[in-house]
């Protein structure tokens, strides 16, 4: 049954946390399927994984480049072609909720400035319990992740 984790950033934005959490799921030998909300901004991202830090990158790709090979895919699209463990919903991306038992671990990312964002966030929060699926809130407390209850 997959677990799913709500992730609300408040003190780093997306492309500072994204990076670090793709990390390490890819320590864990997960593959794991990025889906966006909007192609420009998940465009971004790509490039951010290219270049978030001077000495690394994370072997990742889109649409049109190879990316069945890669372990990690960047899509806004309703594509799996990876074969991923983990499913990471950024950007206001959304997921069949009946669907998430195809991954061991959903990720969803929300920005709490975000008045929307945080609203649908707690209607997602609703709609994983109402699917009964196991659910974690972490939140962002002194440059720390902190699961809450």
């Amino acid at each position: 049954m997959a677990e799913v984790l709500f992730y609300h950033l408040t003190q780093t934005p997306l492309e500072r946390t994204l990076p670090e959490l793709l990390e390490k799921s890819l320590q864990r030998g997960w593959r794991v399927l990025v889906k966006g909300g909007d192609a420009d901004r998940l465009a971004f991202l790509d490039g951010v994984l290219w270049t978030y830090r001077d000495d690394s990158f994370l072997p990742h790709g889109v649409a049109g480049e190879g990316a069945e090979h890669q372990p990690i895919y960047l899509t806004v699209d309703d594509d799996e072609p990876n074969n991923a463990d983990v499913l990471f919903l950024v950007d206001g991306a959304s997921y069949p909720f009946d669907k998430m038992n195809e991954f061991d671990r959903v990720c969803l990312f929300f920005d709490g400035n975000d008045p929307n964002a945080v609203s649908v966030a707690r209607a997602n929060w609703t709609a994983v319990a109402e699917a009964k699926l196991p659910a974690k809130y972490w939140a962002q407390e002194d440059g720390r992740w902190t699961q809450k209850k």
